[in-house]
């Protein structure tokens, strides 16, 4: 892997690396989703579908953990690529502790702005996002938008979000309201981030365009605990591990005035007990 990345990892705290999975694999992985979506809910789906409602996020929810019953995600999770890149950012291989598959389709909203670690509460270090896209991403149909030296900050004190522009309800403030810049990407690239970083997503304002994406959460391999929705988590060849459970809410940033702008100093608690889904 080029330098390059790791260079811009360590700077931006994210990376993209584009084509990293074909086109074949990326068709096969978007109609195996679409197929179980359409099946229905399944063992431990905590949204449900709602076939008849307004909402596109009812009609195509989430789905998360999809590794612990169906042997197509979890040999995604541990590929060697996803793994070969991440040891090289990180200097050795992690663990993965969730997959996810966002659907997004026209009219949805999208994501307010977060950090990973916020939920995933990996000690010490951080968790890493392995971010895959299963159609063209853009700013029409919702791309991630990251807000790049974020993963310098702390992990920020929240605060509520629009929940008509977002599906989930709570938010991180920024310094500068326009901080956050569109990560535009094909089929088969993956942005990998920081667990620090802060990121979201617009809605999907098209009218016909899904912005489907494949999600694996990892821990950097020196963690020794995490939150107890992500156990067990793996080795990079399948193998479980035992880990500490961490809990809740140790402190949070809030923005000061500083001599050179706004600077995030640990003022708060953290208050959150829902999972990251």
């Amino acid at each position: 892997m080029s330098a390059s990345f790791k260079d811009e990892f360590d700077t931006s705290g994210y990376t993209l690396v584009r084509g990293l999975f074909g086109s074949d694999e990326v068709e096969r992985l978007r109609e195996h989703y679409m197929v179980l979506r359409r099946r229905g809910s399944y063992a431990g789906d905590v949204v449900g579908v709602q076939a008849d409602s307004r909402d596109p996020l009812r009609r195509y929810p989430r789905m998360a953990q999809m590794h612990r019953w169906d042997d197509l995600t979890l040999q995604w999770l541990i590929d060697d690529r996803l793994d070969q890149v991440m040891t090289s950012l990180l200097g050795r291989s992690p663990y993965a502790v969730q997959t996810m598959i966002y659907f997004k389709p026209p009219g949805s909203r999208g994501q307010a702005l977060h950090q990973d670690n916020f939920y995933l509460k990996a000690e010490p270090g951080t968790c890493v996002a392995a971010w895959m896209a299963l159609d063209p991403v853009d700013q029409e149909n919702g791309c991630l938008e990251v807000v790049p030296g974020s993963h310098r900050w702390p992990i920020l004190c929240t605060e509520k979000a629009d929940t008509k522009v977002s599906f989930t309800d709570v938010t991180v403030p920024l310094p500068e309201p326009d901080a956050a810049v569109p990560v535009v990407m094909e089929p088969g690239d993956v942005l990998f981030f920081h667990g620090a970083l802060v990121h979201g997503s617009a809605p999907n304002v098209t009218t016909d365009r899904f912005r489907r994406a494949l999600i694996g959460h990892y821990i950097q391999g020196e963690a020794q605990q995490v939150a107890e929705y992500y156990h067990p988590a793996l080795r990079m060849d399948g193998t479980p591990l035992e880990l500490g459970v961490a809990e809740g809410g140790g402190a949070c940033g809030e923005w000061v005035p500083g001599e050179d702008g706004p600077v995030a100093v640990l003022t708060g608690q953290q208050t959150i007990t829902r999972k990251h889904e």
